[in-house]
């Protein structure tokens, strides 16, 4: 499967009787909520000395969908997303900055 099937997939899973608003929050939201899971596994190896690799695989597929949902709602291919990442990441190393 591409990365643009999978968009494809992602984004005819939209709940009927949403507003672009809802759709677009919902996604939003579920993106924030997944990070925030990988955040609180990273949190609890730190204390507990144990990474649950498979758990957090887990938790990146589902970052994966809500971010596929929300590049479809935004009228965009996960490949366009990723090439314009990519051409900004490039630009801000050409200048000199740092990524985040």
């Amino acid at each position: 499967m591409t990365i643009d099937e999978y968009g494809e997939w992602a984004a005819g899973d939209r709940s009927p009787g949403q507003s672009r608003d809802e759709r677009l929050i919902y996604c939003a939201l579920g993106l924030f909520g997944e990070a925030g899971e990988i955040a609180d596994t990273i949190r609890k190896m730190m204390r507990g000395g144990a990474l649950g690799e498979d758990y957090l695989v887990y938790e990146l597929s589902d970052v994966l969908y809500h971010w596929a949902c929300l590049v479809a709602e935004l009228g965009q291919t996960p490949s366009e997303m990723l090439e314009r990442s990519r051409s900004n990441i490039e630009a801000r190393r050409a200048a000199g900055r740092q990524l985040a």
